[in-house]
């Protein structure tokens, strides 16, 4: 009897805006984003659709509150000049990574997603700040932030909806055929594995890092 009690009080909880936006967060990681909808969003937080609207005026609108609470809670904002560039961009790294496997839907979504909303552009503004840190020029540190966001957008679509979730022939390759025409295919196999992403991620950035350093100190002292 108690339980039912608290249910109720509970479904009575008054609307808001952080509320509907936490609803959504986790409807989004429960369904998946193409099943997302303001209907589906209403039946959990159970109000009408309507209700959702009187907060966020589209669906659009609501999106772009989560691109906003998504960086907001989760990526901190760089300040030029504060840290070392490359313990900076690191920091960014690591948290962009965690984002990404808390929220593999939604990233889904946010890597494809303009980041114009003022919250996600004091955070683009930050991270190019710091490569302009480099004193390599605005053209340099752009082209570097851009080639950046190549690497960590597709290393973290690639753990959380890439190769290891994508789907497989519909007549795979026989092992002993494998073996035999694709032994290079074979061998690096074990390296794709989930408990090796880390290691990739983290490898993968020195060597983009490394680069950095050693091309802008040796124009430096050229």
């Amino acid at each position: 009897m108690a339980r039912t009690k608290a249910a109720k009080v509970e479904s009575k909880e008054p609307l808001s805006a952080e509320r509907i936006e936490q609803a959504a967060l986790a409807l989004i990681e429960d369904e998946g984003i193409a099943a997302f909808s303001t209907r589906k969003l209403a039946n959990r937080l159970g109000c009408e659709a309507m209700s959702i609207y009187h907060y966020f005026p589209s669906k659009g609108h609501l999106m772009d509150a989560l691109v906003d609470r998504v960086m907001g809670s989760e990526m901190s904002v760089l300040i030029p000049g504060e840290r070392p560039w490359r313990e900076a961009v690191e920091l960014s790294a690591r948290e962009w990574r965690a984002m990404a496997l808390k929220r593999p839907h939604f990233f889904g979504y946010l890597a494809l997603h303009r980041l114009n909303t003022p919250t996600a552009l004091r955070w683009l503004n930050g991270v190019i700040g710091v490569f302009g840190d480099l004193g390599a020029g605005e053209e340099t540190a752009a082209r570097l932030f851009r080639a950046l966001g190549y690497y960590m957008t597709g290393a973290m679509m690639d753990e959380t909806a890439g190769y290891a979730r994508g789907a497989s022939t519909v007549d795979p390759v026989p092992d002993d055929v494998m073996a035999k025409q694709y032994p290079a295919v074979v061998k690096a196999g074990r390296w794709f594995a989930t408990s090796e992403h880390e290691k990739t991620f983290w490898g993968g950035l020195k060597v983009f890092l490394d680069g950095i350093d050693r091309d802008v100190n040796g124009a430096r002292s050229a």
